[in-house]
């Protein structure tokens, strides 16, 4: 079964073909040089340059899959959540490239996307499972069964992990996107130079606003010098400091979940299980509790067509399609 996926719901303009267990291709075309500047994404330019990039980037995932439009036997795309402009361009594309071709056409939830990237590899965990899918603008932690039934048991009540990193790396002067740039300065630097705040809620729920904060009353009560001193000699210590605080909120919930539901398999997607210390300390959790540990190959992690055409044969094989009037849904739950 060759599927064609298409993923544009931020600021990654992606395309991809799945062929039966094989991704044949994956193509990704990134923005960041485009917002950088702006210390995150700007809405209307993303829209614009998926405009710009649709068509060749589809055009370059068949090629490089070796596949002819005909060939293909569906089109999956994202068309929720994420930026309403972004999420038409690319659903606008496929429901157009699906009705030329008379193909069906799947819609995909991207955080579903994520949630099936731990498939794209062998050996793909058994249902059940708890995921939780982390990244710059969702945090859940998710129950996983047959038959694409998703109980969320928790979720981020304000910033999730991966917007606190870029907010925290923008008070270090580290620019957009930030957690890679915290990771990677983290690598060199001491967890334990400053106690940055873990919220720990009663229930599965996560908060990270409050580590935003602390970090920035950290930094604004002391003097230029000390400041200027601080994110000169210290820069490696306060993002290894930062990202222990991220790590630890969300690895200890992971393990009151598996405490709770008595699950055997977890598995950690999305653009924050690319982060090194996170998959370090879920392996290890898996480890101690003796639970089977899935986490795709970082690639994977980001924004990708890939986890979407291959999430979209499932569904395909399962006899779901969508109708040719498919809406984006920029709100769309799990």
């Amino acid at each position: 079964m060759l599927v064609l996926g298409i993923e544009s719901s931020c600021d990654d303009t992606a395309a991809a073909v799945w062929d039966d267990g094989t991704v044949r291709s994956n193509v990704v075309s990134s923005q960041t040089d485009l917002h950088e500047e702006y210390g995150g994404v700007v809405p209307e330019l993303a829209s614009r340059d998926h405009q710009r990039l649709i068509v060749p980037v589809v055009h370059r995932a068949l090629d490089d899959a070796s596949v002819e439009p005909s060939a293909l036997d569906a089109v999956a795309v994202t068309h929720g959540p994420g930026l309403p402009g972004s999420l038409l361009v690319g659903l606008s594309f496929a429901k157009a490239f699906a009705r030329g071709l008379d193909l069906p056409l799947i819609g995909m939830n991207h955080l579903e996307g994520h949630v099936y990237s731990v498939d794209l590899e062998p050996p793909a965990p058994e249902r059940p499972f708890l995921c939780l899918v982390v990244s710059g603008g969702h945090t859940e932690l998710v129950h996983v069964d047959e038959n694409f039934h998703h109980d969320v048991l928790g979720r981020t009540r304000d910033d999730a992990a991966g917007e606190a990193f870029d907010k925290v790396a923008q008070l270090f002067g580290l620019g957009y996107p930030g957690g890679p740039a915290i990771d990677r300065h983290a690598e060199a630097g001491d967890p334990e130079f400053h106690d940055f705040p873990r919220t720990r809620l009663d229930d599965l729920d996560f908060s990270f606003s409050g580590l935003k904060t602390s970090v920035l009353y950290y930094l604004r009560d002391r003097s230029d010098a000390e400041r200027t001193r601080l994110l000169g000699d210290h820069l490696d210590d306060l993002c290894a400091s930062v990202q222990a605080a991220v790590v630890d909120v969300l690895v200890d919930a992971l393990r009151r979940a598996v405490n709770e539901t008595g699950a055997e398999h977890v598995a950690v997607v999305g653009g924050v299980a690319a982060n090194s210390s996170l998959r370090q300390r879920v392996e290890a959790l898996g480890r101690e509790e003796g639970v089977g540990v899935s986490v795709p190959d970082p690639a994977y992690c980001m924004d990708n067509a890939a986890m979407i055409a291959q999430a979209g044969a499932q569904r395909l094989a399962a006899g779901h399609t969508s109708s040719p009037t498919l809406d984006a849904d920029s709100n769309l739950q799990l």
